[in-house]
Parts: C-alpha cells; sequence; structure tokens
C-alpha cells in the first residue's frame, strides 16, 4: 500500500487536512525512541474507474527540516530514510513567504512531492490572489488550491496526487539561481553524489554547506573537506546555516510579486484582532468567553430563571431541575445519570440471588466505581466541544496571546505558556511540548507547573464536588473557579521559582496568529470522537481494574473475612488508609471516622486522576462528602490537594523523559507534593479560621510585590539601557 506523507507549518491546516481524509481510521501512537505524537490513517479513493487505498502519514508540524527539534528529525528522517510515495505540503497561502521556506527544502529531496495552496478561500476574502499555474512553474512541482476546512479542491488534490506518485522525481534547488551560491553548490555536489547510500544528494551537499551537525557526524571525513572548501567562498560568515536561511528568503521574496496579488483590503481577523486581543479588553473578553463555556456545561438555571418559579414546577426530569433550566451540558448529564441507575437497579435485581461477594462485586465494586466517572462523560465532551470549536475558529491561539502578554510580567511569559495551555487537555503532551523550549531553566518551571492546568481527567471531580457544595447551586462558578484558582497558584509558584530558585528573564515569544475560520464539522466530531474513545478505553480498562482492587480490599480484612458498610473501616483497604491518614489531618478532609476513604481515593488519583472519583464512588459517591460529613473548607481543601499535587503516572513518566537529571526530576515530585499539602492546608484553616484571611491576604500581596517589584524595575531599567 502507498504511503503519502503530509509535511506542513504549524497552522497550515496540515491536521485538518489529515482529519478529513482519514476521518475514523486515524491512529495516534509515538514515534520509535521520542515521545513526538504519530498520527497514520488509511484514504480510500476511486482513480481511473479503481479502488485506491493509501495510508496518509500526518508528520509532525515543522517550519524547516533543521535538526534542532524532535520534530523536525522525526519528519527529516521519515521522508530521507522512509522514502513515503508522496509528500503532500500543505502551504497555507495566507502565509505564504513563511510556509514556502519550508518548501524550498522539500523540492531538494528526489521525492514526488504536491504542493496543497490551503485556504484558498480566505486568501480571496482578504483580496489575495494567488497564481497557481505561476507558483507550479516556479517550483517545479505541481500546485492545487485547496480548502481543508470545508473539502473544496481536496478530491483534485488526491487525484493529481495519485498520478504524481506514479513517478520519480529528483530534487532541486532554489539556491541554484543564485550565480554565487551555485559555484559553490556545483563544488560541494561533486563530492557529495559519489556517496551512494545518501541518495537525495542536492538535500545532502546544501546541508554540508550549511554544516548541519547530523550530516558532520555521519560523514566526518566528508565534512572536513566540505568545510575547507564553504570557508573558502564565506571566508567571514560565521553562521553558514543562516546565509543559506538568507539565500531562500531573497529568493522566495524575489519571486512573490510574480505569483501572487494583494489587493488592498482590511483582512476580516484584522478588525476582529482589534478587539480581541486588545491589551484592556482582551483578558475580559477571553474569562467571559470561558465563564460562558462553563455556564453551558455545568449550570442548572441555564437562564437564571430558577427564582421565578416555585421548585415543584421546575422538577422536569432530564429538562429542569429544583433550580432552572438545565444547561445542554447538564441535560446530557441527567440523561446519562438516569441511565446509570436504571442499570444500576438492574444489575442490583439480577444479583439479588447470587452471593454476596459476587453481587458486591459487580453492583457496589465495579458499577459504582465506573458509573461515578461515567455520568460526567457527556460534561466533558461538551467542554471540550467548545475548546475544539474555539481552537478551529483560531482564537485559541490568540488567547495564547492576550494571557501570555498578561502574565509576562510576573515571569510566567513566552514559550512556556503555549505548553501550559496543552495541558487543560492532558498534562502528558503539554509536559512533551517543553522541549520546544531553548532554556533549561524555562522547560524545568513549565513543568513544574503543568499539573496547576487542570486536565481533562481531573474534570469529573470537579463537577462532583460542584454538584454537592452550597447545594449544587454554584456549580459552573466552582468548576470555573478551579481552573481560575489553578492558573493563580502556577502564576505565584512561577515569581517563587523565578525569585528564589531559577533566577533568570522569561524567554522571547514570538507566535503566528492565524486567519479565522469557520470551524470544521467533522474534524470537530473526529476530535471529539478520539477524546471519547480514549476516555472510554481508559474507563474499560484502568478504571474498572482499580475499581475492582478497590473493592475487594475495602470488602476483606487481612485474614479475608468479608465486612459490610459498617465494618469497612475493619477491612484491608480501611486499615492501611488509617495508618497514611495521619499525614493528612492538617489538611482537614482526612479527619473524621471517613477520613481514611478521602486519603485512599487521592493517593489512586496517582494511577489516573479518574480513579480519584471512581474510589469515592465504591465508597458511596460524590454524597461522600455530605456522608463524610466535610465542610465547605475541608471540600475545598481536598479539590485544591487534587487539582495540585502529583499527576498521574503517564504525565510523571513524561515529566521524568524530559528532566534528564534524577535530582530536577525528584525535586519536582516533591515541589508539587509540598505546594499541593501547603495550599490545601490554606484552604482549610483559613475556613476554620476566617480572622486568617486577611492577614494572609496582606502577607500574600506583601509577598507578591517583594518578589515581583525587582523584577520589574530590572526589566524596566534594562528597557532604559536598550533605549540609550
Amino acid at each position: 500500500m502507498k504511503r503519502f506523507a503530509l509535511v506542513g507549518n504549524p497552522n497550515s491546516g496540515k491536521t485538518t487536512l489529515f482529519n478529513y481524509l482519514t476521518g475514523s481510521t486515524a491512529k495516534v501512537g509515538n514515534w520509535p525512541g521520542v515521545t513526538v505524537e504519530r498520527k497514520e490513517g488509511k484514504y480510500t479513493s476511486e482513480y481511473l474507474g479503481e479502488k485506491q487505498e493509501v495510508t496518509i502519514v500526518d508528520l509532525p508540524g515543522i517550519y524547516s527540516l533543521n535538526p534542532f527539534t524532535d520534530e523536525e528529525i522525526v519528519s527529516r528522517n521519515y521522508i530521507i530514510n522512509e522514502k513515503p510515495d508522496l509528500v503532500i505540503n500543505i502551504v497555507d497561502v495566507t502565509n505564504l513567504e513563511r510556509n514556502l521556506f519550508l518548501s524550498t527544502q522539500l523540492l531538494e529531496i528526489d521525492i514526488p512531492v504536491i504542493v496543497a495552496l490551503n485556504m484558498n478561500d480566505i486568501a480571496k476574502k482578504e483580496g489575495l490572489e494567488i497564481k497557481v499555474d505561476e507558483l507550479t512553474k516556479k517550483l517545479g512541482v505541481v500546485c492545487v488550491p485547496i480548502s481543508a476546512t470545508s473539502g473544496d479542491g481536496v478530491d483534485k488534490l488526491m487525484a493529481r496526487a495519485f498520478a504524481i506518485s506514479k513517478h520519480e522525481r529528483h530534487g532541486w534547488s532554489v539556491l541554484e539561481n543564485d550565480k554565487h551560491f551555485n559555484e559553490l553548490f556545483q563544488e560541494v555536489h561533486t563530492i557529495v553524489e559519489p556517496i551512494n547510500q545518501l541518495g537525495s544528494h542536492t538535500f545532502h551537499t546544501v546541508k554540508f554547506i550549511e554544516g548541519d551537525e547530523q550530516e558532520y557526524r555521519d560523514h566526518p571525513e566528508v565534512a572536513e573537506q566540505v568545510g575547507k572548501i564553504v570557508e573558502a567562498y564565506f571566508p567571514d560568515e560565521e553562521d553558514k546555516a543562516g546565509k543559506v536561511t538568507e539565500l531562500r528568503y531573497e529568493y522566495i521574496r524575489r519571486e512573490l510579486p510574480f505569483i501572487q496579488e494583494k489587493t488592498f483590503r482590511a483582512s476580516r481577523s484584522d478588525k476582529i484582532d482589534k478587539v480581541l486581543t486588545n491589551k484592556w479588553v482582551g483578558i475580559p473578553i477571553f474569562l467571559f468567553i470561558m465563564f460562558l463555556i462553563f455556564h453551558l456545561t455545568f449550570s442548572e438555571n441555564f437562564l437564571f430563571l430558577g427564582g421565578l418559579f416555585s421548585e415543584s414546577a421546575l422538577e422536569i426530569p432530564v429538562l429542569m431541575s429544583g433550580s432552572g433550566i438545565n444547561s445542554p451540558g447538564a441535560m446530557l448529564a441527567a440523561a446519562v445519570e438516569l441511565l446509570n441507575e436504571l442499570i444500576g437497579n438492574g444489575l442490583e435485581s439480577l444479583t439479588a440471588s447470587w452471593a454476596s461477594w459476587l453481587s458486591g462485586l459487580l453492583v457496589g465494586g465495579v458499577w459504582g466505581g465506573v458509573s461515578a466517572v461515567l455520568g460526567f462523560v457527556p460534561q466533558i465532551l461538551v467542554l471540550f466541544l467548545f475548546i475544539t470549536i474555539l481552537e478551529d475558529t483560531g482564537y485559541m491561539a490568540r488567547a495564547a496571546f492576550v494571557m501570555d502578554r498578561a502574565l509576562r510580567k510576573f515571569g510566567l511569559g513566552g514559550k512556556s505558556f503555549l505548553p501550559l495551555i496543552t495541558c487543560f487537555g492532558c498534562a502528558v503532551p503539554g509536559i512533551m511540548a517543553t522541549r520546544t523550549l531553548e532554556s533549561e531553566k524555562e522547560k524545568r518551571i513549565t513543568i513544574m507547573l503543568s499539573p496547576f492546568f487542570s486536565c481533562g481527567a481531573k474534570l469529573p471531580i470537579w463537577a462532583a464536588f460542584a454538584g454537592v457544595v452550597y447545594g449544587g447551586a454554584y456549580k459552573e462558578l466552582v468548576v470555573f473557579g478551579v481552573y481560575l484558582f489553578g492558573v493563580l497558584v502556577s502564576v505565584l509558584a512561577s515569581i517563587f521559582l523565578k525569585r528564589f530558585v531559577m533566577k533568570g528573564q522569561a524567554q522571547g515569544f514570538v507566535m503566528e496568529l492565524p486567519t479565522y475560520r469557520k470551524p470544521n464539522a467533522r474534524n470537530v466530531y473526529n476530535v471529539l470522537s478520539q477524546k471519547l474513545k480514549g476516555y472510554i478505553t481508559r474507563v474499560a480498562t484502568v478504571i474498572a481494574l482499580s475499581t475492582v482492587v478497590i473493592w475487594f480490599l475495602s470488602s476483606f480484612t487481612f485474614s479475608f473475612r468479608m465486612v459490610d458498610e459498617a465494618e469497612i473501616g475493619l477491612s484491608i483497604l480501611g486499615q492501611i488508609g488509617k495508618f497514611i491518614n495521619y499525614v493528612f489531618i492538617p489538611l482537614g478532609w482526612a479527619q473524621g471516622e471517613k477520613g481514611w476513604m478521602f486519603t485512599v481515593a487521592s493517593l489512586t488519583g496517582l494511577l489516573a486522576k479518574e480513579s480519584v472519583l471512581s474510589t469515592l464512588g465504591a465508597f458511596g459517591g460524590p454524597d461522600l462528602v455530605l456522608i463524610g460529613g466535610l465542610s465547605i473548607s475541608a471540600t475545598f481543601s481536598f479539590m485544591a490537594f487534587n487539582l495540585l499535587t502529583i499527576p498521574c503516572m503517564a504525565a510523571v513518566s513524561a515529566a521524568r523523559s524530559e528532566l534528564n537529571n534524577k535530582w530536577h526530576f525528584w525535586g519536582t515530585m516533591l515541589f508539587w507534593f509540598l505546594v499541593s499539602y501547603g495550599v490545601s492546608a490554606f484552604m482549610y484553616w483559613s475556613g476554620v479560621y476566617l480572622w486568617l484571611i486577611p492577614i494572609i491576604l496582606i502577607l500574600l500581596v506583601g509577598t507578591i510585590l517583594l518578589m515581583y517589584v525587582p523584577l520589574w524595575n530590572k526589566e524596566r531599567l534594562e528597557k532604559r539601557a536598550a533605549a540609550k
């Protein structure tokens, strides 16, 4: 079966095209040896009257084929060594100059190439017209205008791709158009060409001229010879790669007027950005949008009409509750809750005549834990539906830009904020994304802050507890507040780390804002279906297994005598939990007769954060908060601990692979525990002794000023010195 590789810049629409082509056949994993994401899928089409099937490989988004990042190395090695049958180069035509840089490198490889001119519809609206035939002539490869979002032109692209993949292609370089460089190119090429095992001699010739470390490492004898020749041509040029980059851009800028025409017109994106990225209203708009999303997902008083009618008038299952009309997310959650209740009652009736241990295992163990998590799947999907739509439109990139500009003043800025935003979905890819940070200190700090940005696996915990505290009246505010609280703690932690532990300024930050576009329904569906599949898989494996283990340990004593609910404290888990429980008593939620249950739930969260809720489900569900007699302050203390503490084992493993120094890793683990323990204790005791709150706030503000003002003064002085 043929293999087509998708190659393009980040935000070029590459993943949108991949999702359009592959749909539900997409599979996600990691490339061998690295934690860079690997995506493959099948595309089937009719070509010349015959059914054609091809494997689509979505390579990581890159800006070049230089070996500076794992993503670039993976893409380069795959194309050079694996030799796919065709490369589809996705180019964002609204940013042609930047995107064509990668194209000029791909042209140098001996492999069939076709250029997909994406976002052609948006370019036309902005008064930008691409002369496709002229661009095809300049690049020497077929160029096809498409819209990956709507699918326009994609069938034509793939038909041409199948035809082109049948023919060999020899690479050439646009750099050969420069007379002075061409002389150097030809001289080096005569040395490189005899190396038969290389192939793509044009590409390797240019890389040798650039002083590419991978080429020099693999062929030291050739490198020494080439180095002398290059030095003779550029005696005063230390950065040979920079010189080649400059020549590429010179070619692109020289040819752009011949391949595009621009009718000056303020783009729709520019007009919208004047408001959404405004330094005064950008953050309030972002916070309002996020609150609206949480309101649509969790609120049980969607239209704020709960106080207008009596509670009995509003008691309509699924659609309404005692406090008002349910939001779309709350309706779906209520429907699943009814379904879970029916299944639970059915299982209880079915197993009534069975042995007590078997009935307890299925109903109280497996189903009790699994249903506690499944009940919040609809709201998780609704939340990610809105976030995916925002990402598809291009707004989330603006949100990152706006928040970066605000938080940079507190030391949490630059490139580190993008991986942290990724942690809202899952901490694992967020931690892996820190490899793009050049500064080792910035990388360590970002990893240390990653658990504070609440991931999707923690969302069921907040949703469950928000439905219990204050009678569930402020559900969306509680959940929204947890997310904001995590960001606040990360800001304070960042200031502390930068001031006392790892001193230094935040890295510079350059970010491309993609053009606004309509969300693609197919892309949104594919993203949600993958998340649902992954979530259900975890529920059916890790969560189900952990609930069985929890049930067994909480149902039997060390002498294997089965105990009932009244004797659960005598069980294996009860004895272990009570022994460990002493460590967490100062945090409030570990106190009392049932306090050890919350301790055990927190510890099982180290395996997977969903296990926190499934463990409580095995003990009695979210209502255990009421049964256990937790106060409001103890409840918020429990939530704070599980938000900030050591994340799941998958995230810990990712952190271990990114933090090469073992002392840095164990220091990070200790930091996570101490922060969660300290903040959790603060949440509890400030609730017990309310008079402590103003004193602590004064100390907190004073500490921030002491830490922040020196950084601000230093930045101000540096700017003044630079101006002079």
